[in-house]
């Protein structure tokens, strides 16, 4: 992702002219990458979750409610309400959770099950809670029209998960297995497809940033910050680490390439660059934040004045 990422933003910047004519395919991308990712999660696994509600509801209250309101408030403190960065900074915090935040929680040992249903349900959701937490801060700022949003989000995110969960309930989850040799690595494709368009979409509108880019860079890293923080806080009574992990990395971590998507088509192209930007830190802050974690649960489990660790089986 480090790599990756930059170089695929690049790619877009110095292609913009040639890449220009076909950022109107991105929606189509998107949607391939979301049906791949939804043909990990069967009804078992949203079944899981569901018996947990509480931990389903506090989730998207601090992911989709406190991180909106922090990002509305830092970004009209610095540009103003009307700003477009000021749409894109709640915009970020408004779109569902990111699909590679299942291999963090994985790796810093969370939830994947419950990080995975929990990306599921909250992208099938989207059409309802992205226009609504739109309308509710930009309603007299900016213009949004929730039916053409509404049925976009339910093309390229609602449908191809259902068809994903479809797909995994038919095939006894074995189907995902299956392709992955060939539709793990193209789904990595149209990823940086959509990265790369998304940029080049942008590359115009550049010249406008140049004066506001050194007060919203540290900016987004601030405020991506922020929301990993609400999670692993907003959990800290939480009994199970596991939870506290896997709802850190759920309220940090956001679908990147569907916000670049809304911004673009619906708002100002200065409205992207939040988004764009979060890409480029929304990795990074994870390495971070998974070092943080890791270097937590060594001084819960290091011994006092010498002695033994129990370790629990």
């Amino acid at each position: 992702m480090f790599v990756i990422i930059p170089v695929s933003l690049v790619v877009g910047f110095i292609f913009a002219d040639r890449l220009s004519s076909m950022v109107a395919a991105v929606p189509y991308l998107f949607a391939y990458v979301t049906l791949t990712m939804a043909l990990g999660c069967g009804v078992k696994e949203l079944g899981a979750v569901m018996k947990r509600p509480g931990v389903l509801a506090w989730t998207f209250l601090l992911a989709h409610v406190l991180c909106p309101i922090i990002a509305y408030g830092l970004g009209t403190l610095l540009f103003g309400a009307s700003s477009p960065y000021v749409v894109g900074l709640v915009l970020f915090t408004i779109i569902p959770l990111g699909v590679s935040t299942v291999l963090w929680v994985g790796m810093s040992g969370g939830s994947v099950p419950l990080m995975l249903a929990m990306v599921v349900i909250d992208s099938a959701l989207c059409p309802f809670v992205v226009p609504a937490g739109l309308h509710l801060f930009f309603q007299t700022a900016v213009e949004i029209e929730s039916a053409p949003l509404m049925l976009d989000l339910l093309l390229i995110i609602v449908l191809p998960t259902l068809l994903g969960v479809l797909l995994h309930q038919l095939s006894r989850g074995r189907l995902q297995e299956q392709v992955k040799p060939v539709a793990a690595p193209l789904s990595k494709l149209c990823f940086v497809a959509v990265v790369a368009l998304n940029a080049a979409a942008i590359a115009p509108y550049t010249e406008q940033l140049k004066g506001d880019l050194f007060k919203l860079l540290p900016l987004v890293v601030l405020l991506v910050s922020l929301c990993y923080a609400v999670g692993f806080i907003g959990t800290m009574r939480a009994k199970s680490k596991e939870v506290q992990i896997t709802v850190s990395f759920a309220t940090g971590m956001r679908n990147i390439s569907l916000g670049m998507v809304l911004a673009l088509g619906y708002f100002s192209p200065l409205a992207a660059v939040p988004v764009v930007l979060s890409i480029m830190v929304q990795q990074p802050l994870a390495t971070l934040h998974h070092f943080i974690l890791q270097k937590i649960r060594r001084k819960r489990l290091k011994p006092p004045f010498g002695g033994k660790a129990k370790v629990s089986r």
